[in-house]
């Protein structure tokens, strides 16, 4: 396989318009299987039409937000792909959300409509949302669940486009172009509050007709989608991906074991990626024997050490062809570097392989200078695939792209002679639970408002089942009898994402600082470590 560059953003130039060039294509086949519900590529060239006019009876206008607070469903589809026809810029919100957090991003993106559900995990989503202040949201369009009062249902929210003029939304789509926004996906980052990154059509389109290229995505391929819709690789390796190449998307809201070796038997999957503990975990289960993994050909992982014996069961156990490793960020629209088929078990254990097609990766030193191969330094990226920009906020922007161009990742990596690189340290203190970016300072932010806390540090700790959970040290407020560290979980996970609330908590009397004020973090982790060794001891 060559690393010739797949220039999908110069044959398609939008989403709206590859929709319509995947039905000619593929026509027939299977675009989406979600339970009962058997879309081909025709059916769901038809139904985005008909979100789209709904959308635009709605009032949409090109350039609005619409938000998507829904798992992997086929109406996440749909509705996706409907609003980027009418000209709408999509505004994905994690599934694990409260309402506080999703209502933080709603409001400062100005999302004029939601589409949502109300009944994921247990979570009434359109409650949630009931006390906080959205101004600019007009309209929430609840799917699969009956929709609360001042909402409106799926079908009658279509229902609606069917009196709109077809041909407005046919001057919409013609005038969507390369450059325009497709999409702000909301990072989260040291700083404590999510930051909107933009990213367009043509930089979508164009990162992943690489990476369907170098992991041989095909037609024909029935691709299971765990990662969710709302993160960049269920969303853009997932969705476009299966979009540009005529693959089938099986999506799956929940990552349930037993679920998904049914679907993979059931479904003849043969595309699998997700993060290092899926595959982990299929592997010792003990009904794996009976599923029939023989037609699983491709898996693509990350955000997680990759043990070399872990490659090595997925090829002999699970029956994969390919087993690759990648590297990305949001704000390099999800994907900097990757392994490629040939690479042998130990390159993609212990690299994230080497630059796509189109893009630069170096790793520099404190004053930009890029540092011999063998190195550590910070991993910094320029090409098409950098983000256009933070949403309105300019001086967080030029903070991230220096003047030359280059992203700086805030990563910190080695590259060898090849230009494989190894990711050597995560974003400042960055943690990932679950296969989720969990951000601590965004975390201590939230804790900081509990009545008896003057003071949050939040460190990442190992963890069996979830790879690395939070540890919060507390400082109490003055006069204050601290509350037991049940307590304060329990407060955590009704304000915060499962995935950030912190899993332990201890009380201190004072935070290890530097001269410079800073907190000594590494001092954290190391106590965290004790008592966690100890939790009899005092670790404080």
């Amino acid at each position: 396989m060559t690393d010739a560059e797949v220039r999908a953003d110069l044959e398609w130039g939008t989403t709206p318009a590859l929709v319509r060039g995947a039905a000619e294509r593929h026509g027939d086949a299977e675009a989406v299987v979600d339970g009962d519900v058997r879309l081909t590529f025709r059916d769901l060239a038809s139904r985005v039409d008909a979100a789209g006019r709904a959308f635009v009876a709605a009032g949409l206008e090109p350039g609005d937000r619409v938000g998507l607070w829904a798992p992997n469903c086929w109406e996440w589809v749909v509705a996706l792909l409907g609003a980027h026809a009418a000209g709408g810029v999509v505004v994905p919100l994690n599934t694990r959300y409260k309402g506080g957090e999703a209502a933080w991003i709603l409001d400062r993106s100005r999302a004029r409509l939601l589409v949502t559900v109300d009944g994921f995990l247990g979570n009434g989503y359109v409650g949630m949302l009931a006390d906080q202040e959205l101004p600019h949201l007009e309209r929430s369009i609840v799917v699969r669940d009956a929709a609360p009062d001042g909402t409106q249902g799926w079908d009658a929210f279509l229902a609606d486009g069917d009196r709109t003029d077809a041909a407005e939304l046919e001057r919409r789509r013609g005038a969507l172009g390369p450059d325009d926004l497709s999409d702000i996906i909301f990072t989260s980052g040291t700083t404590g509050r999510p930051k909107g990154v933009e990213t367009t059509h043509a930089q979508t389109l164009r990162a992943f007709g690489v990476w369907s290229d170098v992991v041989g995505l095909r037609a024909g391929d029935r691709y299971l989608i765990v990662n969710p819709f709302f993160h960049t690789f269920g969303y853009k390796a997932g969705i476009v991906a299966c979009l540009l190449t005529g693959a089938t998307m099986v999506p799956v809201p929940v990552f349930d074991p037993e679920a998904v070796m049914r679907t993979i038997d059931a479904e003849d999957i043969s595309v699998l990626p997700g993060p290092p503990a899926l595959y982990q975990t299929i592997l010792n289960h003990p009904d794996r024997a009976e599923m029939d993994s023989s037609r699983l050909r491709l898996a693509v992982t990350g955000a997680a050490p990759v043990p070399v014996s872990l490659v090595e069961r997925m090829r002999t156990e699970l029956g994969f062809d390919a087993v690759l490793t990648a590297y990305g960020l949001t704000e390099a629209t999800g994907v900097v570097s990757m392994c490629r088929t040939d690479d042998d078990a130990e390159t993609i254990s212990t690299t994230s392989g080497r630059a796509i097609p189109g893009d630069e990766v170096r790793i520099v030193d404190d004053d930009g200078a890029e540092v011999p191969r063998g190195t550590p330094g910070e991993v910094v990226v320029r090409g098409f695939n950098v983000m256009k920009g933070y949403f309105e906020e300019p001086q967080k922007t030029a903070e991230a792209i220096d003047p030359d161009g280059w992203l700086h990742t805030g990563d910190v990596g080695v590259m060898d002679e090849r230009g494989y690189i190894d990711i050597t340290d995560r974003t400042k203190d960055m943690f990932i639970c679950g296969g989720f970016n969990a951000y601590p300072a965004e975390i201590e932010s939230i804790l900081s408002e509990h009545p008896a806390v003057a003071q949050a540090a939040v460190v990442g700790v190992a963890d069996d089942r979830m790879g690395e959970v939070g540890f919060a040290w507390l400082v109490p407020a003055a006069g204050v009898e601290p509350p037991d560290e049940a307590e304060v979980i329990a407060w955590s996970r009704e304000r915060m994402a499962n995935f950030k609330a912190p899993r332990h908590v201890r009380w201190t009397g004072a935070l290890p600082l530097n001269p410079s004020g800073k907190i000594q973090k590494f001092l954290l982790r190391d106590d965290a470590v004790a008592a966690l060794a100890d939790p009899t001891g005092d670790a404080s």
